[in-house]
């Protein structure tokens, strides 16, 4: 979306109107750990009519199963990476990345490409065909791809809130605070959004703020 596109939406939410309105939407959704991103796609997904490209779920299946990003992960970090079936251990990469800036910009130099080849594609895809596309991106602003899309939601959440949540699922504060550090600052990423969702109380107020996102895109992009 042009510079110039973006004023004149901005200027349709100011008049009522005045409305233009897309015939496709690349929706961005992203944040920080832990805030709560899968939850509100999910609740959003139903209601509006969006295809859905998870960036975590693909990573997860580049390294599973495509032999290209096993190579490149076992020549960059060992074979003890990979347990007795030859599967990446991800608990053990997840470790090692995490402490280590550089151990983690070499994972990320192996497996964003081929993630952002495969949902700049289906973005491709949706706008030729005019429909409506999600893509759940942890790491959008750390990426550097903004342009891609054409309005971005941050979920976000209270620091203790992120904190409680990450050791519910099993991390210390030790290494949640090391995933933490590693991602932008989330204040940073709230300024920067379009739309920001705040998750700290329950699914029926994620889902009321669902719904309030859902109308402003079917007015706009509908």
């Amino acid at each position: 979306m042009t510079n110039d596109e973006g004023a004149d939406q901005r200027s349709a939410v100011g008049h009522s109107s005045f409305v233009i309105r897309h015939s496709s939407l690349v929706l961005g959704v992203t944040g920080g750990v832990a805030t709560g991103k899968t939850s509100f796609v999910r609740v959003l997904l139903r209601r509006i009519p969006a295809e859905l490209f998870d960036a975590d779920r693909a990573a997860h299946e580049l390294l599973e199963s495509d032999r290209a990003t096993q190579d490149a992960v076992r020549a960059a970090f060992g074979a003890e990476v990979f347990d007795s079936d030859g599967r990446p251990d991800r608990a053990r990469i997840r470790e090692m990345v995490f402490s280590d800036e550089l151990q983690r910009r070499r994972l990320e130099d192996i497996l964003h490409p081929a993630i952002r080849a495969r949902w700049t594609a289906l973005a491709a895809q949706t706008q030729r065909a005019g429909g409506w596309l999600c893509v759940d991106i942890p790491l959008l602003y750390e990426t550097g791809v903004e342009e891609n899309f054409d309005r971005i939601v941050v979920v976000a959440c209270s620091a203790a809130t992120q904190r409680r949540r990450l050791q519910e699922r099993g991390l210390d504060a030790e290494a949640g605070g090391r995933i933490i550090a590693a991602q932008l600052d989330l204040g940073m990423k709230i300024n920067k959004a379009d739309h920001v969702i705040w998750n700290d109380s329950t699914e029926a107020c994620l889902d009321g703020q669902a719904a309030l996102l859902a109308g402003w895109l079917r007015q706009y992009y509908g």
